[in-house]
């Protein structure tokens, strides 16, 4: 078999990147690091552009859709996009809105009542088991004849922070990251609407590039993959959507029907966490569970047993039909695709776990057909 100077080259090149990876690995690491830290805006944008375009396009099939006048149609897409984006902005306002004063109220009033409930609980320790012996005087936050709340607080706060030197700089911290944070999310919006307002063009100079500079055999294979990881992606987002949905209205009713309170708000925070497949659900009951438990312990218990009932109806009868279906992926793999997804990415792993696992899990299942056949 004769060799071509060709083949050796691509052969010499590969192994020269392969010893530089390896013998600079650190150093390729860091420039991978700073590139994808720089390039975050972008790819945050290209998930915005296109959670936005399932509701754009939903959209788009039932506004003007009558309209045959050209002035109508070049209105149509911006028309559109701009309702997307105002729908999404107003549900997150909405949200925010519901659930935030009421959690700072229930802060407070736990606040308000935290250092009474620890100056009793310290008394009954101290007539039962004389604990007063293990604290120094300098060190002592509660005494049975001085139970002054202001003084406690005050000794408290002198212990946990040494001066104001670390506060101030935690303060600028906080400050500088909200802003770098701001200006990303920016960034972001901006390059989903670039994308939402050419994405035919877009989509066909990518197409143009693929079969241009890639054999036939792997453009097809590019191509397979993208539709099964779209089908994958649009089938979660919409079922999760409308479970969470759902489960935050059912959620809602029983509360009322029960007479809990922070009925809708609840509703709207276990709804919203629910958007976290598996363990978003018991996310919001942990902290409805503790707003309700600052009115009553005792309908903070009826709600957690209510929710749990409530939890496995909405597993056995809502998910299947809803998420289950569309997404076609065994229960096993769901709870195994947010655990890792969860482990390595935290809530976003969570959320892109089970669409991501869904779409391997039918691209393998494809495979596997195709080759027994």
């Amino acid at each position: 078999m004769e060799l071509k100077w060709k083949t050796c080259i691509r052969a010499g090149t590969t192994v020269l990147i392969l010893y530089l990876l390896i013998r600079y690995w650190g150093v390729c690491a860091g420039m991978a690091k700073t590139a994808f830290g720089a390039a975050m805006p972008l790819f945050l944008g290209c998930a915005v552009a296109y959670v936005v375009n399932i509701l754009m396009t939903f959209l788009e099939r039932r506004v003007f859709q009558k309209q045959t006048s050209p002035a109508m149609e070049k209105l149509r897409r911006p028309f559109c996009m701009l309702l997307a984006y105002v729908c999404i902005v107003c549900f997150a306002v909405f949200i925010v809105c519901m659930i935030v004063p009421e959690l700072l109220s229930c802060v407070k009033i736990l606040i308000d009542q935290l250092p009474k409930a620890l100056a009793e609980i310290y008394v009954w320790m101290e007539d039962n088991f004389q604990i007063s012996g293990l604290f120094t005087e300098e060190n002592k936050l509660f005494t049975k004849d001085a139970l002054d709340i202001r003084e406690n607080l005050m000794k408290a706060l002198n212990i946990l922070f040494n001066g104001v030197g670390g506060a101030m700089g935690a303060a600028v911290g906080i400050v500088t990251s909200m802003f770098s944070k701001a200006v990303t999310l920016m960034i972001a919006v901006i390059f989903s609407i670039y994308l939402l307002a050419g994405k035919e063009k877009i989509g066909g100079q990518l197409t143009v590039l693929i079969q241009t500079y890639l054999p036939e055999r792997i453009e097809k294979n590019i191509f397979y993959v993208l539709r099964t990881m779209d089908e994958s992606f649009h089938s979660f987002i919409v079922g999760q959507c409308m479970e969470a949905v759902i489960l935050g209205c059912l959620c809602m009713g029983g509360m009322l029907l029960f007479r809990l309170p922070y009925a809708a708000m609840v509703g709207c925070l276990v709804g919203f966490t629910a958007l976290i497949p598996v363990a978003g659900a018991y996310i919001g009951a942990a902290v409805g569970a503790f707003m309700i438990f600052t009115v009553s312990p005792v309908k903070a218990a009826v709600f957690i047993v209510f929710l749990v009932v409530l939890q496995q109806l909405e597993d056995n009868l809502v998910y299947p039909r809803v998420v289950g279906s569309s997404v076609g992926l065994p229960g096993i793999w769901v709870l195994a695709a947010v655990t890792v997804g969860g482990g390595v990415l935290g809530v976003g792993g969570m959320l892109l776990g089970v669409p991501l696992a869904a779409a391997v899990y039918r691209l393998v299942k494809q495979d596997v057909k195709k080759r027994q056949t």
